[in-house]
C-alpha cells in the first residue's frame, strides 16, 4: 500500500504541519487528508481526518473509494478499512524534539521509525526499559500513547508491544505519566473501538 498524507490544502505533511500541542512535549497536525493506493486490488482510498480535543484523538470525517483501474476487486471496493490507512497515517502528523535545546529540530514520529510495524526505534526501546532511565521512559510512554490513542487504539497494547513488557507495568507506566501532565490532550477509553464520524 502506498501511502500519501498531505495537509488539508494539498501540502506535504511535515513536523511543521503540525501546530497544535498536545501532551507535555508533543505536536500534532490539527487535520490531514490521508490517500491509500492498493496496486493488488486497484482502489484508491482517501480520508479526511481532525483532532477534537474533546474526544483527545482524530475523527474520521470524509471517506472516498475508488477504482484506479478497470479491473479493480469489486469485493475489496465495497470493504476498505479506513482505520488502517488513520493508523498509518498519525505518524506522519505527530511531531517532536530529541534534544532538550528549545531550537532543536522538530522531527515526525515516521522520521523517527525506521523500522516497518513499530512505533520507535528498537535503540530506544532498548534504552528506555532501563531502570536509571526514567525521564526518557516517560518521553518513550508520551510517543507511544499518543500515537495509539489519537488513531482510537489501546494504549497500553502498544506500549507492552512496543517495550516488551507486561500489561501491569505498561499500565503503570502510563499512568504515572498521566499523573506527570504528560497525556494531555490525548485520551483513550477501555473498551471504546475506533470508529469513522
Amino acid at each position: 500500500m502506498k501511502l500519501d498524507v498531505t495537509t488539508p490544502d494539498g501540502s506535504p505533511i511535515s513536523a511543521d504541519a503540525a501546530s497544535q500541542p498536545v501532551g507535555s512535549a508533543l505536536r500534532i497536525a490539527p487535520a490531514f487528508i490521508a490517500t491509500a493506493t492498493d496496486d493488488d486490488t486497484g482502489i484508491e482510498t482517501t480520508i479526511e481526518a481532525r483532532y477534537s480535543a474533546d474526544e483527545g484523538r482524530y475523527i474520521v470525517t470524509t471517506i472516498i473509494n475508488r477504482a484506479i483501474r478497470d479491473d479493480f476487486d469489486q469485493a475489496a471496493l465495497r470493504r476498505t478499512a479506513p482505520q488502517t490507512i488513520l493508523q498509518s497515517a498519525i505518524p506522519h502528523c505527530i511531531a517532536l524534539q530529541l534534544e532538550d535545546d528549545p531550537d532543536a529540530a522538530w522531527i515526525t514520529v515516521a522520521d523517527l521509525t525506521a523500522t516497518e510495524g513499530r512505533i520507535i526505534p528498537e535503540w530506544m526501546a532498548t534504552a528506555v526499559v532501563k531502570r536509571t532511565a526514567k525521564h526518557e521512559r516517560m518521553d518513550a510512554i508520551e510517543i507511544l500513547y499518543g500515537t495509539a490513542a489519537l488513531a482510537g487504539l489501546p494504549p497500553v497494547k502498544a506500549v507492552q508491544v512496543e517495550l516488551n513488557v507486561p500489561h501491569r507495568t505498561a499500565s503503570d507506566w502510563i499512568k504515572k505519566a498521566r499523573n506527570a501532565g504528560r497525556l494531555e490532550g490525548m485520551s483513550y477509553l477501555v473498551g471504546r473501538q475506533a470508529e469513522s464520524n
